[in-house]
């Protein structure tokens, strides 16, 4: 059997046990196991070995555990609901003000925890109640939500970002700078078109009733302050890591210590919910280094099989396809594989294959630039592949948090004006490349 076959058998084998059911990690890490002894002996044991040496080694992962834990903090604390109570006094008077506010709200606790199922949850347990009930067309909160919740994956701290600097051995902060621009961007693009489309269609996004807008100002300034609380611990997490005064892990930890602090002046800190975070922190921590574990020995095995080479002699040698169409491909099968499978195993199904193949291609930027640029244009798309449907990864997250008024065919209909908005911003991305790497190339240039 030729190496082209066993990998395409690798693949496919590797598909179905998706399919079935079974664990990420289970399906990706048992195929490469497997695949590895027939391959080439006993000696195929050490490919899964030296992936365990090269993870326990990579100090960046540090940052995971710290990340996760502080976004846990602030949820479990109900620091984060402080951000909304703010939004919903300052931004209440204007039509889609609350909407507003919700994206302004995803995009901080994107800030907080990293991820898109966090701001999902968040979303729908706070924004989403009091949208409807102050008239907000169900349609149109339950796209700002997903829209919004989307956003957790590209904005700093992304833990995804985290797994493909491990697979595509890319340095983390440099992707997750060069996630800033274009998810604010994103952002931006989000409140542009509530605010446009509420202007002319006012009964989708009223604003609030001036009975409920009359508060004092001792109040308001109250709320503010309270409400600028998470994004003063973002900061006091990110400024000294963009100044290049602390390491990365050294930011987690201090954002890590920060939100702690934080929750336990405020007296929102108490022995069941510490002990809440930690394990929920173990857990998620735990389940996204098995993951790398098995991506990175399935990539192993692909490399030692040739298939990498063989997919780029397909692409550019037999079917003759530019480097620009070849990524445009690239991007269209996540878009496919993003109706059924979760953003963590697209990338640990296909990087092994797509991130070399990338290195590779001619597109006019150092190779080291065309990895951190194409690790946003995955982000992005992932994000559209969570809510394109059938099977969007968001629109049954939506569905099990959201209230039965909101239907199946409610969530599909609203997220088509979101998704067109993204594909916007991905191909402005794909078009003009230093949008996301000209903050990178200014921090580390300096």
């Amino acid at each position: 059997m030729s190496y082209e076959m066993i990998a395409l058998l690798m693949f496919s084998s590797m598909m179905l046990m998706l399919l079935t059911g079974q664990r990420v990690f289970g399906a990706i890490g048992g195929i490469a196991a497997i695949a590895a002894i027939a391959l080439w002996g006993t000696g195929g044991g050490d490919i899964p070995f030296s992936a365990a040496m090269k993870l326990m080694k990579w100090y960046p992962l540090l940052t995971l555990p710290m990340f996760i834990f502080m976004g846990y903090i602030l949820s479990e604390t109900k620091i984060a609901d402080d951000l909304y109570k703010m939004f919903h006094v300052w931004m209440g008077p204007l039509n889609g003000g609350l909407a507003i506010g919700t994206i302004f709200l995803m995009v901080l606790v994107s800030a907080m925890n990293g991820l898109s199922v966090a701001g999902m949850a968040i979303g729908a347990t706070i924004a989403l109640p009091e949208l409807l009930k102050r008239g907000y067309d169900k349609r149109m909160v339950t796209g700002v939500i997903q829209a919004g919740s989307s956003l957790g994956i590209l904005v700093p701290p992304s833990v995804v970002l985290v797994l493909y600097a491990m697979i595509a051995r890319a340095p983390v902060g440099q992707l997750w700078l060069a996630g800033i621009i274009p998810g604010l961007m994103m952002a931006a693009f989000f409140v542009i078109y509530i605010a446009v489309r509420c202007k002319f269609q006012p009964h989708l996004g009223p604003a609030l009733p001036k009975e409920e807008r009359q508060v004092d100002a001792a109040e308001k300034y109250r709320l503010l302050l309270s409400g600028i609380l998470p994004v003063a611990i973002f900061a006091a997490m990110m400024v000294p890591f963009v100044m290049g005064k602390t390491s990365l892990v050294e930011s987690s930890a201090i954002g890590a210590l920060t939100a702690l602090v934080a929750s336990i002046v405020k007296r929102r800190m108490t022995l069941p919910i510490l002990v809440t975070c930690l394990k929920q922190t173990l857990g998620i921590s735990c389940m996204f280094m098995w993951i790398i574990l098995a991506a990175l020995g399935f990539g192993a095995v692909f490399d030692g099989l040739g298939a990498v080479k063989a997919i780029e002699s397909l692409f550019t040698e037999q079917l003759g396809l530019s480097p620009w169409m070849i990524l445009i491909l690239m991007q269209i099968s996540f878009l496919v594989m993003g109706t059924f499978l979760d953003d963590t195993a697209m990338l640990v199904i296909v990087a092994p294959l797509y991130v070399p193949l990338v290195g590779t291609l001619d597109l006019g930027m150092p190779r080291n630039e065309v990895l951190i640029w194409y690790g946003v244009l995955y982000t992005i798309t992932t994000q559209i592949a969570y809510m394109t449907p059938p099977f969007g990864y968001n629109l049954f997250l939506m569905r099990a948090m959201a209230p039965k008024e909101i239907t199946m065919r409610d969530i599909y209909a609203s997220i088509t004006p979101f998704v067109l908005v993204m594909v916007t911003a991905l191909a402005i991305v794909m078009t003009f490349p230093q949008i996301a790497l000209w903050l990178p190339d200014y921090v580390y240039g300096r």
